[in-house]
């Protein structure tokens, strides 16, 4: 076997940040997307498929986009990437 080159292990570390920052990136953009399209759908529904018309939709669209805000993207910012850290907060 041959012997473990320093400048390789250095490109690995390198690899692993570059990956980190790429899934953490991945990791936003999915919860912001998310977000969205659920309070989109939520007010539209509620909007052409109900008797809410435009205010209620609107109505569903801030309360559904509230809740996910605070629930969903506002908390996960405060928690570490690695799910299976220790404090990590569960799901409720």
């Amino acid at each position: 076997m041959a012997a473990i080159d320093p400048e390789l292990e250095l490109d690995r570390e390198a690899i692993l940040v570059a990956h980190e920052k790429t899934y953490h990136a991945f990791s936003v953009l999915l919860r912001w997307a998310m977000l969205g399209l659920a309070s989109v759908i939520a007010g539209l529904t509620t909007g052409f498929a109900t008797p809410g018309g435009f205010w209620g939709g609107l109505a569903v669209f801030v309360i559904v986009w509230t809740a996910g805000y605070y629930g969903m993207v506002k908390r996960e910012e405060q928690q570490p990437l690695d799910p299976w850290v220790q404090g990590r907060k569960g799901i409720l």
